[in-house]
């Protein structure tokens, strides 16, 4: 099992967000890093944003923020080459990471994105939560697996969206959340499945609450790591 990301003697504490609530309205685009190193210092909360390049995750951005543009939907998947970052308050960040698992593009930028999302996993502390979408009619894929006993391994909350729910029937709909609810129970993790589209809006009100309980928690001011850390980053570069 890896070690957890987080214990006694690397952090200490900073002082509560002075803002009772978030809004997730109020996210703006600050910036767009090809690596970790070009991200804002390592300290507040962030929340990440992950999935296969085909799962609507720019999309669902756009609806949770009610912002029509602020993440920019691609006609060709696999199109997010860098980890953009959105300011929603003062030290508490949205970061929409480089997809996975997309096909059509040179081996070598490949292997780049995924370098650059194995880095900010593997050693971004101010992460607080993973938000993983998935397209709820193909959902579960080795590498949304991966991701996933990433996370329970390291004792980071996750909220799986099933986007595209409005493609499928009601009925269709909750036998696919139960059988994921299924599967993902035996990671015995804190994991919470929501089907999501943000066509219809399916699911935006539970899973803007999950956020945002994320972000507002009390900070903690991480030590930074070593140049010369030599964690192991490759798990998401295959």
């Amino acid at each position: 099992m890896k070690e957890k990301r987080y214990n006694s003697e690397n952090f200490k504490r900073e002082k509560p967000l002075s803002s009772s609530k978030i809004h997730l309205s109020k996210a703006a685009f600050t910036l767009s890093a090809p690596d970790i190193r070009r991200l804002p210092a390592d300290a507040g909360i962030e929340v990440a944003f992950a999935g296969r390049s085909n799962a609507g995750k720019s999309s669902a951005l756009n609806t949770l923020t009610n912002q029509r543009g602020l993440a920019r939907i691609s006609k060709t998947p696999g199109r997010t080459q860098l980890i953009n970052v959105f300011e929603v308050a003062e030290n508490r960040r949205l970061i929409d990471l480089p997809g996975y698992g997309f096909a059509q593009v040179p081996l070598a930028m490949k292997k780049k994105w995924q370098k650059a999302l194995g880095e900010y996993l593997e050693k971004r502390q101010c992460l607080k939560g993973l938000v993983i979408l998935m397209d709820i009619r193909h959902p579960l894929k080795d590498l949304d697996m991966d991701l996933i006993q990433w996370a329970a391994d390291s004792d980071l909350p996750v909220l799986a969206l099933l986007t595209k729910c409005d493609k499928l029937s009601q009925g269709k709909r909750s036998s696919e959340v139960l059988a994921v609810k299924k599967v993902l129970e035996s990671l015995n993790a804190d994991i919470k499945v929501q089907a999501f589209s943000s066509l219809k809006y399916t699911g935006k009100e539970q899973a803007d609450g999950v956020i945002c309980e994320w972000l507002e928690q009390e900070a903690e001011e991480y030590l930074l790591p070593d140049e010369n850390d030599s964690d192991d980053v490759d798990e998401f570069t295959k």
